[in-house]
């Protein structure tokens, strides 16, 4: 990739990053374009759909996630799936309306935002088999994608959306 089209590229990124944490997910691309400093064009050249954009933002959190989760997996196998779906819910409610967005596109095979929720998944599971637990992976990613729209809408501080973790997913971990 050329130098001018890498900077444009992360220009973008950058400027989705910052309009989808002061607006959600539904932040208009033109405000996108004009914070990053170029045109509609050079963005929907780099990104031809919302999805496609909103994927390549969140794939760098869930990379970080996916990178912690290999610290808190040295944790007693319960704590460790506990503190994953803390960590996981509370990520996911970062952006407003990035709930709805992953319910949106759950069953949409080509939709690039998938792949993120599959990822999650994934390493959900892994946490489950270690804690024991028979609970479907996908359920429980779910309920936590669910559980981070509550901690946003609520406006739940770490603590407060710790509690509410626990409470939604105490029949995940019980014995």
């Amino acid at each position: 990739m050329r130098a001018d089209a890498q900077r444009n590229r992360s220009a973008i990124l950058g400027a989705a990053l910052a309009c989808f944490e002061d607006e959600g997910i539904n932040a208009p691309t033109d405000g996108i374009a004009a914070r990053a400093g170029v045109g509609n064009a050079t963005l929907y050249r780099n990104f031809p759909t919302r999805d496609d954009l909103l994927a390549a933002v969140v794939e760098d959190s869930v990379d970080e996630l996916l990178t912690e989760s290999v610290t808190i997996a040295e944790r007693e196998p319960v704590a460790a799936l506990r503190e994953w779906m803390f960590q996981v819910t509370w990520r996911l409610r970062i952006w407003q309306d990035l709930p709805t967005c992953i319910a949106r596109t759950k069953d949409d095979d080509g939709n690039p935002v998938q792949p993120v929720s599959e990822r999650l998944t994934a390493r959900t599971a892994e946490f489950l088999r270690a804690a024991g637990s028979d609970v479907p992976a996908s359920a429980v990613f779910e309920l936590l994608t669910a559980t981070s729209w509550a901690v946003d809408r609520f406006g739940d501080d770490e603590d407060r959306a710790r509690s509410r973790v626990e409470l939604a997913t105490a029949g995940v971990t019980a014995a």
